[in-house]
């Protein structure tokens, strides 16, 4: 992955250089500009970090980027909430659960067939890419930028209310030095700065791609994975237990260290979670590809139901799991999986003289887009694919997963 991230400094600079070639273009990419300065890559990385940490960029003036993706639990949510609270008010609760904005550097842009460029290239594997659960952001300037204006988020009116903002703010006279003095006399071009900041900042090696997890120090041949993390290796691996590596690739290509994920689009069925205040009315659905959010794939009823696989790094750290949160526990998100088709009144509603409501949280019509692949498809009543002790030789893996590792204040289970 080192060569990625030369890779991703060169197109850096190569920005950079562009907004200085182009002092007088009016037209062009986003960030063709005439800054007064051309700053480094890293005086954009630090005013972004400022801009992502400040509350004051909100309409409410409670709410930062970092309030909701907290750099301490891996720049995602801090709670166990099901969906946070934020837009104009504050307290307007969002429809889905916070994703973690770590590792979502190589996230290809959406796009309906989707082949994977060192697999069977006669195998398409469907949607796939985009950021966020419906893939509607396509790139890392679109993610930098959506925050600003969504209503569940920071709510503002338009960018020159954001731009005031940043004028106003503490940072402003550093925010002058990196990018011009005049930089704040023309809005446009001020906006312009501040995504690209936001942008820049978020595809920070060190804060956002550290890959210094357990699991990549196993990869390079510094550490021994205990037994227990070994056993649940492979049973993430099997195809026959966990079969997480179907969808969650494990191994590395080339020199590339594994993102665990392949980026695609999945509908797993999960339960219908009654914390989400939308869901009050039961008429509301969340369909990922096909809306409410995302509303270009509105007619696709294959679609209907499938959200974008997520990253497993550091996903022993979250506190909430699925697209709508209805999980509170890593060991449970598992037992899930196993549980959903062979256990299914575990997990879903049960009306007295009536069978189980399976995937309540999808219309009839869209369960037949529902995952069956194993682990899904067991029979009811049969013993699930993996028990206790699988589950927790699984979770010791899924630790290794975690950013920061230590070597030296590590011992073996």
């Amino acid at each position: 992955m080192c060569g990625k991230r030369v890779a991703w400094v060169l197109a850096v600079v190569s920005i950079v250089l562009s907004v200085t070639d182009a002092r007088s273009a009016r037209a062009g990419p986003f960030y063709v500009d005439d800054f007064e300065r051309a700053p480094s890559v890293d005086e954009m990385t630090r005013i972004g970090r400022m801009l992502f940490s400040d509350r004051s960029l909100s309409a409410s003036g409670d709410t930062a980027c970092a309030t909701c993706h907290d750099p301490s639990a891996a720049y995602g949510p801090p709670n166990a909430l099901a969906v946070q609270r934020a837009g104009a008010d504050g307290a307007t609760p969002g429809l889905r659960a916070v994703p973690s904005l770590r590792y979502g550097q190589s996230v290809p842009s959406f796009t309906e067939h989707f082949v994977d460029d060192e697999g069977d290239d006669s195998v398409d594997q469907g949607p796939a890419g985009g950021r966020t659960w419906d893939g509607r952001l396509q790139s890392a300037h679109d993610q930098a930028r959506a925050p600003l204006f969504s209503p569940f988020e920071m709510a503002n009116v338009d960018a020159a209310a954001v731009v005031a903002k940043v004028r106003a703010a503490p940072y402003a006279n550093q925010f002058r030095a990196t990018f011009g003095a005049h930089v704040f006399d023309r809005p446009e071009s001020a906006f312009k700065a501040i995504l690209l900041s936001l942008e820049v900042f978020q595809q920070s090696p060190t804060d956002f791609y550290p890959y210094n997890s357990k699991y990549d120090a196993w990869l390079r041949g510094q550490v021994e994975l205990s037994p227990r993390e070994r056993r649940g290796l492979a049973l993430f691996e099997d195809p026959n237990k966990g079969n997480c590596a179907r969808c969650h690739p494990s191994a590395m290509k080339g020199a590339a260290l594994p993102p665990f994920t392949d980026y695609g689009f999945v509908a797993l069925g999960v339960p219908r979670n009654a914390e989400i205040p939308a869901n009050a009315d039961a008429t509301f659905f969340d369909l990922g590809l096909c809306g409410p959010l995302r509303t270009d794939l509105a007619d696709r009823p294959e679609y209907c139901g499938r959200f974008r696989t997520p990253t497993l790094r550091n996903v022993a750290t979250r506190r909430v799991f699925f697209h709508n949160g209805f999980v509170k526990a890593l060991g449970d998100a598992i037992r899930f999986y196993v549980e959903r088709d062979a256990v299914p009144q575990r997990w879903y509603p049960t009306v007295p003289g009536r069978a189980t409501m399976k995937f309540d949280d999808l219309p009839a019509p869209y369960r037949v887009n529902v995952d069956a692949s194993a682990p899904f498809g067991a029979s009811i009543g049969s013993q699930p694919a993996l028990g206790d002790d699988d589950i927790a030789d699984l979770i010791a893996f899924l630790e290794t997963l975690t950013d920061g590792y230590a070597p030296a204040s590590t011992t073996a289970r």
